[in-house]
Formats: structure tokens, sequence, C-alpha cells
């Protein structure tokens, strides 16, 4: 098979996982299209890791050695607005808005090249993850043994990215995209008529200074070396237009790289809330959870990335040490517990095809980015797992 045939065949592949998503954990269609796929390629599969998960193991050669190549599966609940687009989703409230149909097929198009021509040493694991949105898929894989069952030395995965060139590679060592924390304050008052504020505890103005006073966190505590975001997302309330609400609700969330950041951003959180309510004789409950953990690139496994981006697209197309982003990803997980590399692949910049952000209901992914993927992966394995 030509890389033509490849290319229209990843295409079709992925134009019917856009126009069928499904979101964490329902990847059930999904991932049963994903193991069959891959059982016609000759490739051992094995359903069911972590809920909806599917690992297809190759070998060839006599080698022990085993690298993962990692592809995520699920979809958002966007609806999606493209009413001319042939594979438009046709599951309402639900659609392929991050590129995780793309990444599926790049990462199914690298396994149907390598099962055809078994010219590596050693083992590869193609991992098809769910549930990535909610950053809970890898916790559930590895507690249902991914690690024990399919061991590996080192996995790899990639992120297209509308805002980079179409085509160009980018990676760092260390951290490359952002822990992401939640947080709610609540806080209790007195609710009163609103003409008679000094019969209560006004919480509004409560909140907004816990709001205004939150900002101090990352410009007075943090040093400002490192980085951090912390962000008051939603202010709720349940007063009404002349009565001043006996409670107000504030959530968000916070970015960060580092654990002692993650840390002190909490502690500070807490604190300023406590202080500001008790000054107030407002009461409170304060919660943060971790809900992705930062990815953070191991400084040996950015070099072997680079050179399998250079052998596809040539060194002026790669970026070895990019700048970092404060959103999100569910691979740091992976990450903690196997050496390994994050790389994004750009989609496009601003007014060309694949520059539509992600998360947003017009997005689609770039198809010209599939057989760069698949190439990728396809050679990253070759030279890990030399002959």
């Amino acid at each position: 098979m030509n890389d033509t045939d490849l290319l229209s065949e990843m295409t079709v592949w992925r134009h019917r996982r856009h126009a069928n998503p499904e979101t964490g954990f329902e990847e059930h269609d999904t991932a049963e299209f994903v193991a069959a796929t891959l059982s016609a390629f000759g490739i051992d599969v094995h359903r069911g890791v972590g809920g909806t998960g599917v690992v297809g193991t190759l070998r060839a050669g006599g080698g022990n050695r085993a690298i993962g190549l990692r592809a995520d599966m699920d979809a958002l609940n966007i609806h999606e607005i493209a009413e001319n687009r042939p594979h438009v989703s046709q599951r309402a409230g639900k659609m392929h808005a991050c590129g995780h149909d793309g990444h599926m097929a790049m990462l199914l198009g690298a396994a149907k090249t390598l099962a055809n021509s078994r010219d590596f040493n050693g083992i590869v694991h193609f991992i098809f993850q769910p549930a990535e949105e909610h950053g809970r898929g890898p916790k559930a894989m590895v507690d249902d043994g991914l690690l024990e069952r399919f061991p590996m030395e080192e996995i790899y995965a990639v992120h297209n990215m509308p805002g980079i060139p179409a085509g160009h590679f980018w990676t760092r060592p260390g951290g490359i995209m952002a822990s992401e924390d939640n947080f709610v304050i609540e806080i209790r008052g007195r609710g009163t008529h609103a003409a008679r504020p000094h019969m209560g505890v006004d919480p509004i103005v409560v909140g907004s200074e816990i709001v205004l006073t939150l900002q101090t966190v990352v410009a007075r505590k943090l040093d400002p070396i490192a980085q951090g975001v912390v962000s008051v997302t939603e202010f709720i309330t349940d007063g009404t237009r002349n009565v001043l609400p006996g409670t107000v609700v504030l959530k968000g969330d916070t970015r960060s790289y580092a654990p002692e950041v993650q840390k002190l951003i909490e502690e500070r959180m807490s604190a300023i809330a406590a202080g500001i309510c008790a000054a107030h004789g407002a009461e409170h409950r304060f919660s943060y959870t971790h809900e992705f953990a930062p990815t953070v690139n191991w400084a040996d496994h950015v070099a072997p990335a680079v050179a399998a981006a250079r052998a596809v697209v040539g060194s002026a197309n790669v970026d070895s040490n990019c700048p970092a982003l404060l959103a999100s990803e569910d691979f740091g997980a992976f990450l903690r517990a196997v050496p390994g590399n994050y790389m994004f692949i750009g989609a496009g910049i601003s007014g060309e095809p694949g520059s539509t952000p992600l998360h947003n209901p017009h997005y689609d992914f770039n198809d010209d980015l599939l057989t760069l993927g698949a190439d990728y992966f396809a050679t990253l394995a070759r030279q890990r797992l030399p002959i």
C-alpha cells in the first residue's frame, strides 16, 4: 500500500469516527472499531482495558524491548456547527472538537504500516485510551494493570495544535502542559432584605473580596520565574433582585507545572478564604481537587522524539524547545510512571485550514496531518527498536 492509499484509508477511518463521537468511558462503538481494525492487521488485541480502552501488541524480531504509542479516543459534549460537512456528528450534543478522531486514525495508520513491514526488533504497544477530556482514562487503565500486562520502557503521544504552522512538530524537555486543579469555595452568610444590609452578612461582598484577593496568589506569593494561573470561573448566588443572598459559591480552576506550586496555590487559597470569611463573620467550606497532573517530558526522551520528527518533516520544521502551554492533558499521568515524550503537531495558523481552535463547535481535524502523524509514530518505533 502506498502513502496515497493509506491516507485515503485513514481519512475514511477519521471521518467515520468524527460522525460517531462518544464521550469518556462511553466509547464502546469506537473501541470495537479500533479493536476490529487492529485485528484485521494481524495485531494481538486486548479489549476493555480500563473500561473502554484498547491495547494492540505487535512483535517483530526477537527483541524484548517495548515502547508504547498512545492515542486518545473520547469526544466532547459540544453541539457541532458544520451544516455542510459530510462527516458532521450524527450524535446531537457530542462532537470530536479536540481531534481525537485524527489521533486514532494516525495511530491506526502507524499500526498498519508496522504490521505490514515488521522492520523493527521488539514490541510496540498501541494504546487507545478512553476519557482524556476529564482526565480519568490513564488512572483507569493503570489501575486495570496496563503497565504490568503490557510492560514498556518508553511511551509517546502527539496532539494536533491549531495556532502552530501546519506540519510543524513542537516539543520541549520538562513541563510542556500544565496541571489542572479545580476548587469550590462555598460562603455562608446571612440573607436579608436588600434595603437592610446591616441585618445580614452579605456573601456577595465576601465573595468579591475573595475573588480579588485570590489574584495575589500568583502576583505576590509565587516566584516570578515559576508559572501559575488562578481563575474564578463561576460566581453563583441564591439571591434575587431585592434580596441579599445567604450563600455564594465560587468555582474555578488553577494551572501550574510543579507539585510545589500546586501545593502553594492550594494552601494560599485556603488561607485567603478562611481569613476573609472570618473577618466578615461568614462561614465557609473550601475544596480543592487535582484533576490533571502536569505533562512533564523526560529530558532523555526529547531527543529521540525530535529525531523521529526531523526524519519525517526535516529539521527546519521541528522545534525542540517550544513554549510550554498552560492547557492540560492527562498523558502526564503516564509520564509519571514511564519515561517518554509528548509532541505537538501544528494544525495551521490564523486564516489557514486547521486553525479553528480546539473545543470550538466549528472545529475539524486537519486531514493533511494524518500521514505525518502515522509516519512519525512508525519512524519512532523503528528508531527506538532498531533491527
